[in-house]
């Protein structure tokens, strides 16, 4: 599908998202090995979370859906069943690393595959540890789809430091801990978004987390419960970006997560100079949540490497966007960016220079100066949804229509976007 995307006079209003991916994801799969019912608020609407619900199906837990409001039968820490079927996880890589680490857990096998994107997605990360644990598994070329998964019950506690700083590796783990004796330890060097370890304490599961070191106890009881799902600090990150760059925009989002280990988004538009506002701040479900002001501004030069990368790896491709218009970008220490739904910093690069943006890349990063300007071009998004996104924004400041190839990858994360860019824009 194509998207045409037209200039943006100003963005001006107030909206609120979508439910958080990430805390979607985890919420789906902890309510289903709960005890007894769950009521999900305010579940994301991407299809990623839609194929977690899918698998979850798939593997014996009764699920009803009705718009944002999922209604999950949660059969227990040992309820699940074996599929007859692979299970399916689409486009997600959150589905398919978290989701390993409570298969390890299982008496049966299952198999996991998904899309063209997935089977390109090395899995090594997940299945190092759960290897560890006791489960076997095997997989194309040792770490492509298809993956099988024998389960073991119970598995081995372990203690482990992941070779890289990820948020899904880390889950994996703990998930895959619940179902072994004893206390299973991650390590983490590198801080990463702790979504899991709040989810798990809110389905009654003992976690513990000091100074990078994270662990959980084996075999706990989980328990329903209401759970309410905050809006998406990174599909937020689309119109922060955009109300930045277009003179006379002023935006309010409400109800938006803003967990400490996400909101490096916001220090970091913070310290280049942007005006952000944080208004209404209260707990629901474990998480931060509160509403956030922001109004166009100029802003300054910006680099981002180290944990900074780790901490905002997902946001890269509009934050270039932002640098390439506004006081330029540094980006180091992101070859993750190689491996995401497609390469990122390849996709970006190719699609600034559709539009006459110049930038130099790097094997695990780029610079991009500042103060450059999006020409009218056609933007391809190669089936991404955050390159599709980040464009989208691009070129609502040209000076002529731009098009989106493959805008309907968005709906991967977020299938409102484009209706929420068009009231923004209209206001």
């Amino acid at each position: 599908m194509q998207k045409q995307i037209s200039p943006a006079s100003r963005l001006k209003g107030v909206v609120r998202l979508p439910g958080d991916k990430s805390i979607s994801h985890r919420a789906a799969m902890l309510s289903s090995i709960a005890e007894g019912p769950t009521v999900l608020h305010n579940y994301s609407t991407g299809a990623d979370c839609q194929s977690t619900l899918d698998c979850m199906k798939n593997l014996g837990v009764s699920i009803e859906r009705d718009g944002t409001t999922v209604k999950v039968s949660g059969v227990g820490l040992h309820g699940l069943r074996h599929s007859s079927s692979p299970l399916d996880v689409g486009n997600s890589g959150s589905t398919i690393r978290m989701l390993s680490g409570i298969l390890a857990g299982q008496s049966f096998e299952s198999t996991l595959i998904g899309d063209e994107s997935i089977a390109r997605r090395p899995m090594q990360r997940v299945i190092q540890p759960i290897t560890q644990m006791g489960a076997s598994v095997d997989a194309r070329e040792g770490k492509f789809t298809p993956i099988r998964i024998q389960g073991k019950s119970p598995l081995q506690a372990i203690d482990y430091t992941p070779p890289m700083a990820s948020a899904q590796v880390k889950t994996c783990v703990l998930f895959a801990g619940l179902y072994a004796n004893g206390e299973t330890i991650v390590r983490e060097s590198i801080p990463t978004r702790d979504h899991s370890e709040m989810a798990l304490r809110e389905f009654g599961a003992d976690v513990k987390s000091s100074q990078g070191v994270i662990s959980i106890q084996g075999n706990p009881k989980l328990t329903g419960r209401d759970f309410y799902v905050p809006g998406d600090l990174s599909s937020a990150a689309f119109f922060l970006a955009g109300a930045l760059l277009i003179p006379g925009s002023s935006i309010t989002i409400e109800n938006v997560g803003l967990n400490p280990t996400r909101t490096a988004l916001l220090d970091y538009l913070g310290s280049i100079g942007a005006p952000i506002k944080i208004r209404k701040f209260e707990q629901v479900s474990g998480e931060m949540v509160g509403d956030i002001e922001v109004q166009h501004a100029e802003t300054k030069a910006g680099v981002i490497e180290g944990a900074l990368t780790a901490a905002l790896i997902d946001e890269i491709p509009v934050l270039a966007v932002l640098g390439a218009l506004g006081g330029g970008l540094t980006v180091r220490d992101a070859s993750e960016l190689r491996i995401k739904e497609t390469d990122r910093i390849a996709a970006v690069a190719d699609n600034f220079s559709r539009c006459g943006i110049s930038i130099e890349t790097t094997p695990d990063g780029f610079t991009v100066p500042g103060g450059q300007k999006v020409k009218p071009a056609t933007f391809e998004s190669l089936g991404d949804h955050r390159i599709a996104m980040s464009f989208a924004i691009a070129g609502a400041t040209s000076t002529d229509i731009c098009t989106i190839e493959e805008a309907e990858a968005a709906s991967v994360s977020f299938p409102e976007f484009y209706h929420y860019l068009d009231q923004l824009t209209q206001q």
